[in-house]
């Protein structure tokens, strides 16, 4: 089976949505008869062709990337990878007999999906990440009300689509309630991410791994934390990521006077993001809106306890309060009643953390691979 795979975004370039693909194609490149063409984005000037075994492959075009802005597309960015992965990925139409082709990201990707339809009769699925569900991204706002026909036509002659979580399925169904959409949520390696014995210290660590912007409700953390250092409580919060709202963050962060107690690490590679998660008593994402987090998965098999705002896929991952508490968005108060609850019963602590790996334990990338594999199987058979 040949599968032509479309996600703008690759490590290191992009955030959740990268790193799970990342994930999944190794996944793949375990199942025999299963050959993939990604076409993603190059982060320099150049095109790059690497190999994952012997069956898959990853074409990296050039779309006008460089270091300072790898973790941020812009619209022009998606429109120069929409034109450069169109041409592309028509050679690769016509040199290999794909069976189907898999587009994470309604638009752009989803779109050369449907345009490969047209052109070379290619049937497709949809994975809706976040971002591309009209309603999603405030930042958006403008531009859904545009694409929305778009997004409904691309929907309407998929094989399937499916989503990364509940909460991003029933948004979808605000455009389209008619749409069939199935779930595959995001995965997490239980291997690489496992709990470990935390150093000596004197403070309760927060942590934080997201991209810094202003969809990702940090301000509301950081002013939590200024009320909890008021307080006389001894907490520390790591922010672990990139993003166009950092420079304004840290700026916060100088003013408030809390530069001994608010650390930005910048961009940890992937392979020390383990060592990170482990030295750290709790996991928060005060998030407007997600999809799955990757991270809050990160967390969990971790064996943090998280503190997460209701949006995306966080209600499926925390049941009950066993391993977190939801807050409300936009509300720093919330989060200092739900932080001070968890700082202050250390057996609380430890009961939500065993919690967080049992739930972590029943979501690794092996399933969602085999999951998207069925899918795959099914639309073939049709």
């Amino acid at each position: 089976m040949k599968i032509l795979f479309f996600n703008y975004e690759y490590p290191p370039l992009g955030g959740g949505a990268a790193n799970a693909t990342s994930y999944i194609l190794r996944e793949f490149s375990k199942i025999p008869d299963l050959e993939v063409d990604l076409v993603a984005s190059s982060i320099d000037s150049e095109y790059h062709l690497e190999e994952i075994g012997n069956t898959i492959k990853i074409h990296r075009l050039p779309i006008g990337k460089n270091e300072k802005n790898i973790h941020f597309q812009s619209q022009k960015d998606l429109l120069v990878y929409a034109w450069r992965a169109y041409w592309f990925s028509r050679k690769l139409a016509k040199e290999n007999n794909y069976n189907l082709s898999h587009s994470f990201f309604t638009v752009p990707c989803g779109f050369l999906s449907l345009m490969l339809k047209r052109k070379f009769k290619i049937p497709y699925i949809v994975s809706l990440r976040g971002s591309d569900v009209p309603g999603y991204s405030e930042r958006f706002t403008f531009l859904y009300k545009i694409i929305s026909p778009l997004v409904k036509s691309i929907w309407k002659n998929a094989s399937r689509v499916v989503s990364n979580s509940e909460g991003l399925k029933n948004l979808a169904l605000k455009t389209n309630p008619n749409q069939e959409i199935g779930i595959i949520y995001n995965g997490v390696s239980t291997e690489e991410f496992k709990p470990s014995e935390k150093e000596q210290s004197n403070g309760f660590k927060i942590i934080c791994v997201s991209r810094i912007t202003a969809r990702k409700g940090i301000n509301y953390l950081i002013e939590a934390i200024d009320q909890l250092v008021k307080k006389n409580y001894n907490v520390e919060l790591d922010i672990v990521g990139e993003g166009n709202d950092k420079k304004k963050l840290e700026s916060v962060v100088e003013k408030m006077g809390l530069e001994e107690q608010v650390k930005f690490l910048g961009i940890i590679p992937h392979e020390e993001l383990p060592a990170i998660y482990s030295q750290a008593d709790i996991f928060v994402l005060p998030s407007l809106n997600e999809g799955m987090s990757n991270t809050m998965l990160e967390a969990l098999a971790s064996g943090l306890p998280i503190i997460a705002t209701d949006t995306g896929g966080t209600r499926e991952l925390l049941s009950g309060g066993d391993n977190g508490f939801i807050v409300k968005m936009k509300d720093s108060e919330d989060l200092i009643v739900k932080i001070g609850r968890i700082l202050r019963d250390s057996d609380l602590q430890k009961r939500m953390s065993q919690r967080s790996r049992e739930v972590a334990e029943s979501m690794s990338w092996g399933k969602v691979a085999n999951k998207y594999y069925d899918s795959y199987k099914s639309v073939t058979n049709d």
